[in-house]
């Protein structure tokens, strides 16, 4: 549990939180059912005050993190996948994330639920990200993406690629030159 807590207090120490949503966090009180949050992270309107998630490099017991509805910036990290390796839930929704969607989020072999709409991210489309075996729900509406989307091996995801002008392929459309293959 010595992680965990330090995980949350280099969370809370790193964000500018200027509606104090973080300060019911008390590490003073030792007891479990205050770090029941390490389940699943959501914190409130938050400002990110550092160019990375280095933060969260000892939160390997999070299973699901919710950065939604911030003004988070910078991009993804590649890495997210070796900070986060038991992750099931990833929201990083309505923020000011910019840069390409980490290829290597493909190694997040329990994810169920990746939701990256509205932020400004842009590049080509992660074609890996479709070998994921568990994913329930995937959105990446209003970005700046392009190129074909991945072919979800998963028959039973519900996806959202709504306002991302560049994207092509199954149920958008088609790719130029046979490219759909992400080849």
């Amino acid at each position: 549990m010595g992680n965990d807590i330090f995980c949350l207090k280099s969370i809370k120490e790193s964000l500018r939180d200027p509606y104090n949503y973080l300060q019911s966090w008390n590490f003073n009180n030792k007891m479990k059912a205050l770090f029941v949050s390490l389940m699943g992270l959501n914190v409130g309107t938050l400002m990110r005050t550092e160019a990375n998630f280095l933060v969260i490099q000892n939160c390997t017991s999070l299973t699901g993190l919710d950065f939604s509805i911030n003004t988070l910036s910078g991009t993804i990290p590649e890495n997210t996948a070796t900070l986060l390796p038991f992750v099931t839930s990833l929201d990083q929704s309505s923020n000011k994330f910019s840069g390409a969607i980490p290829m290597s989020l493909a190694n997040c072999t329990d994810l169920n639920a990746l939701k990256l709409d509205q932020n400004r991210l842009s590049y080509h489309f992660p074609q890996q990200l479709g070998l994921l075996q568990r994913p329930r729900t995937f959105t990446v509406s209003n970005n700046s993406l392009t190129g074909p989307v991945p072919n979800f091996t998963n028959g039973h995801v519900v996806v959202n690629y709504s306002n991302n002008e560049g994207l092509c392929g199954p149920s958008l459309r088609p790719c130029p030159n046979n490219s759909s293959t992400g080849h």
